[in-house]
């Protein structure tokens, strides 16, 4: 299946969905920098494939993915402090981070498919 718009890579739907729950769970968070950091870290995964994407260039698709798979590790990384903060519960930290590793593992697939 060729992929025509960026809006079909899977890895980036399932961005969207990982980052729209931050959003939600972190909506009413008084801890502004910790809340800022996580939303944006969750929004450079997506941004990133979408970005990369639109470049049209292989060689420029791959670095963006690298960058948006360091944004998922620094997720996943902010999303252990999270839940020892108690900001989030177990329920949502266990969803979260496997929305997170799953978006990487996909993420490292296109890179692989790129090499």
């Amino acid at each position: 299946m060729k992929i025509e718009q960026f809006e079909d890579i899977l890895a980036w739907q399932k961005a969207k969905i990982m980052t729209l729950k931050i959003y939600s769970l972190m909506k009413n968070q008084k801890d502004f920098g910790f809340r800022d950091q996580l939303c944006r870290a969750s929004v450079s995964v997506m941004n990133n494939i979408a970005e990369g994407f639109e470049r049209k260039s292989d060689s420029e698709f791959k670095h963006f993915l690298f960058i948006a798979k360091g944004s998922c590790g620094e997720v996943r990384s902010m999303l252990y402090l999270a839940t020892e903060l108690n900001y989030i519960n177990k329920e949502e930290y266990l969803f979260l981070i496997n929305q997170s590793s799953e978006v990487s593992k996909m993420i490292s697939g296109l890179i692989k498919t790129l090499k």
